[in-house]
C-alpha cells in the first residue's frame, strides 16, 4: 500500500470505511466551515488519500483520485458535471482526476503541501498516467476578491485551444473574455490557491471560465497537467519527495 513520510507527516490511502468519513468530515470543515460529512457519489468509486501527523494522528489532508483508462471515459470524471470536455475525449493515455484537496484550515506548513504532491508523484508514475486534472477551487463565490488572480490565469496560463474545455455550468464567470487589466503579479500570487499555484509551477493550464458553484460556496476552475510537460527541475524535486 502507498505510503509516504515527510518530517511528521504521513500519507496513506484509506483502507476502511471510517477512514474515508474522516475525510469527509475534513472536507466539510474546510469548504463549509463547520462541522459535518460532505459525501458525493463519486466517493465509491475514488482511491481516497490521506495525510496525517504521525505524532498525534490527526487528519490534516486529504484528496481523491478517481483514474480513467484516457480521454474517452472523461464523461465519468466529477469534473464533466460542470465543463464541457469533449475536447479532451481524444487524449490517448491513461489519465488521473484529482478532486476535493483540502488541508485542515487550523493546519499551516508547506511540508503538508509537499508530502501531498509527493504521494500523487508515486500514484502517476506507478500507473504510468499521462494526464492528470481536476477541479481547482477559490473559497467563496464573489469573483472581485480575485480579479488580479484570474487576469493573471488569463495572460499566461489558459489551456491550449486543442484541450480547452467549453461553458456547461449555468453560472461562470469568463475571465478570458471580461478582463482587460493586467495583472498584478504580487497580489494575484497571494490570492492564488495552493494547488492551483503547484500545478501552474509544473506547467499546468486552466479553462478560460470558472464556474460559480454556491453549494460549495467556491469559484472553480477546470486544471490540467499533462505529465511530459512537466519540467525537468521539478520532476525530480517531486521524485525526491516521492521517494
Amino acid at each position: 500500500m502507498l505510503s509516504l513520510k515527510k518530517g511528521r507527516y504521513v500519507t496513506r490511502l484509506a483502507t476502511a470505511p471510517d477512514d474515508i468519513r474522516a475525510a469527509q468530515r475534513l472536507r466539510h470543515l474546510c469548504f463549509r466551515g463547520q462541522d459535518g460529512e460532505d459525501v458525493d457519489d463519486f466517493d465509491k468509486v475514488c482511491t481516497h488519500f490521506l495525510v496525517e501527523d504521525a505524532r498525534s494522528g490527526q487528519l490534516v489532508c486529504c484528496f481523491r483520485v478517481l483514474p480513467l483508462t484516457g480521454g474517452a471515459e472523461i464523461n465519468r470524471s466529477y469534473s464533466a458535471q460542470y465543463y464541457e470536455l469533449s475536447a479532451l475525449a481524444d487524449f490517448p493515455g491513461p489519465m488521473v482526476e484529482m478532486g476535493r484537496f483540502c488541508i485542515h484550515p487550523a493546519v499551516k506548513d508547506p511540508d503538508i503541501l509537499r508530502v501531498a504532491w509527493g504521494a500523487m508523484t508515486r500514484y502517476v508514475d506507478d500507473n504510468k498516467v499521462e494526464m492528470l486534472f481536476g477541479c481547482s477551487s477559490f473559497h467563496g463565490t464573489d469573483e472581485a476578491d480575485y480579479l488580479d488572480t484570474f487576469a493573471m490565469l488569463k495572460h499566461r496560463h489558459l489551456a491550449p485551444k486543442r484541450w480547452l474545455p467549453r461553458v456547461k455550468a449555468p453560472q461562470v464567470f469568463r475571465f478570458a473574455q471580461k478582463l482587460r487589466r493586467k495583472p498584478d503579479a504580487k497580489k494575484a500570487m497571494l490570492r492564488m490557491p495552493p494547488l492551483l499555484r503547484t500545478y501552474l509551477l509544473m506547467g499546468g493550464w486552466v479553462s478560460d471560465h470558472a464556474v460559480v458553484d454556491p453549494s460549495m460556496n467556491t469559484l472553480h476552475v477546470f486544471t490540467g497537467l499533462e505529465i511530459n510537460a512537466i519540467p525537468p527541475a521539478r520532476k525530480r524535486l517531486l521524485r525526491g519527495v516521492a521517494g
